[in-house]
């Protein structure tokens, strides 16, 4: 089939590579011309035979609402629109209806993978009518990793980013008991390896895990971090997961934690945050700071 997709950065172009691998015509646009295929959104929408189905990745918030203005100006009744960034569930709604206003279908879909996603795929959870998760659906298969699982139809709109809202409040948490144990192994004297130590919970440990994986990756590139600052961003999905937690009074004491640990690390050089950074780069090519 064909598809158009807006944003062609490091998951973005990945993701073209991939979609097209399996067989399928993407029509990319970013605004950095050395990417795209076309040189505006106009381009792209001429460019696709009806019923056309558009992939957003872009980031979220204002520039996933310019662009979602732009198509409903664009499109036709009967078209798609997805938007795979990291947009807040709340804004799918409001997408949705602008879009069905003009009889433009909206599907919103969460994606994880980062930068391992276009030899391993992409986890994908998506949120939408029947109607408009069937006209992607190849492009779905196409994404996921290969086998029966890696891709779902969470529930209506806004159930896609809602499931990768609560994903990476998971992930947040999980990264921030590696880096405590990393941290304490590093603190004693009798432990003399601790990138060993790591390496050898990679099997037969119920703690083994892909995460785990990219920690010894790191460690084999730093051993004890030393290049890196104890600084970790935060992409914004962990504090609407705690949000979410607040207005539904489910108690989430893990992830809130890692949350506030994450603030903690911008006011001093965190030896916990060195990790998380470190994982963070590992499995999204976010940007680290150096000493």
């Amino acid at each position: 089939m064909e598809l158009g997709l807006v944003g062609l950065g490091k998951m973005g172009g990945n993701m073209r590579e991939r979609i097209r691998r399996a067989g399928h015509t993407v029509v990319g646009y970013d605004r950095n011309p050395d990417l795209a295929d076309v040189h505006s959104l106009e381009e792209l929408v001429g460019k696709l035979s009806g019923p056309r189905v558009v992939w957003v990745m872009v980031p979220a918030g204002a520039a996933t609402q310019s662009t979602v203005d732009e198509l409903a100006r664009l499109l036709a009744p009967g078209d798609v629109v997805v938007d795979g960034g990291n947009s807040r569930w709340t804004d799918d709604e409001k997408h949705a209806e602008e879009l069905a206003a003009k009889g433009i279908g909206f599907v919103d879909c969460g994606v994880s993978g980062g930068v391992w996603g276009l030899e391993n795929g992409y986890a994908l959870m998506y949120g939408g009518d029947a109607e408009n998760v069937a006209k992607v659906q190849p492009i779905f298969d196409a994404l996921k990793p290969e086998g029966d699982f890696g891709s779902v139809h969470a529930g209506k709109v806004g159930a896609g980013h809602f499931a990768k809202m609560v994903h990476n409040g998971i992930e947040y948490a999980m990264m921030q008991a590696y880096a405590e144990g990393w941290e304490l192994l590093e603190k004693v004297d009798s432990v003399t390896d601790v990138r060993e130590v790591f390496r050898s919970w990679q099997e037969g440990t119920v703690i083994r895990s892909w995460l785990l994986d990219l920690a010894v990756n790191a460690l084999d590139q730093d051993e004890h971090l030393d290049r890196l600052r104890g600084f970790a961003a935060d992409s914004g999905e962990g504090r609407w997961t705690v949000e979410a937690a607040i207005d539904n009074a489910v108690p989430l004491p893990a992830i809130t934690a890692s949350l506030f640990a994450r603030f903690s690390s911008r006011q001093e050089d965190s030896p916990q945050m060195k990790m998380i950074a470190a994982l963070r780069n590992q499995f999204g090519g976010h940007a680290v700071e150096k000493k």
